[in-house]
């Protein structure tokens, strides 16, 4: 039995329906179906699970990226599997996005500067992409900077809607927001 794994996905679940403030260990401890004393046992307290959910959220993303990424060298086509890669973790991974995104406020030191690293890595592997498409004359935008966090907001804008019973399947919103992406830096897909 996986009693980390109890406590992570009873605390994200509150910490989505409730806000991490408004969370307590007892809320946790209960949902995951134990008692105080055996909780603390598993965690040491709330800031470290929540700085354990942030991290390894942060650490998935930029594993995907870099398996997404590997072996292909066009800029178009690593562009495309980086967004794939990056919309399909957040149709998938929609608490652990809704969580990251709002309560990066609530971590304390030396988390939080963790955590911000990790996603200013994670940003910086869009904008690589982005600048490398730009250097082979095949992207076209105004500023490389701006274009990766666009690509990056259609991935955290996917967990705030989508669902797996919903109009669209995940595959064809992956697809759809890849292209996206890729009409956003001037390449047109036929």
């Amino acid at each position: 039995m996986d009693r980390f794994g109890d406590i992570r996905g009873s605390a994200l679940e509150l910490f989505t329906s409730k806000g991490y403030e408004a969370t307590t260990m007892t809320d946790i401890g209960a949902a995951a179906g134990m008692r105080g004393p055996s909780l603390y046992k598993h965690v040491a307290s709330k800031q470290d699970i929540l700085a354990k959910i942030m991290t390894a959220t942060m650490e998935q993303l930029l594993a995907a990226h870099h398996t997404a990424v590997a072996g292909t060298t066009g800029p178009a086509e690593r562009l495309r599997r980086a967004t794939e890669a990056h919309v399909r973790y957040h149709a998938r991974h929609r608490l652990e996005a809704f969580v990251g995104n709002r309560e990066i406020r609530s971590l304390r030191e030396p988390h939080r500067g963790q955590v911000l690293e990790l996603r200013a890595d994670y940003e910086t592997c869009f904008r690589v992409l982005v600048q490398a498409g730009v250097d082979a004359g095949i992207f076209t935008v105004a500023s490389v900077r701006l274009a990766s966090y666009a690509i990056l907001d259609l991935g955290m804008g996917v967990a705030a809607w989508y669902r797996d019973n919903g109009e669209h399947s995940e595959d064809a919103v992956v697809w759809q927001y890849s292209d996206f992406a890729l009409r956003l830096v001037g390449v047109h897909t036929p």
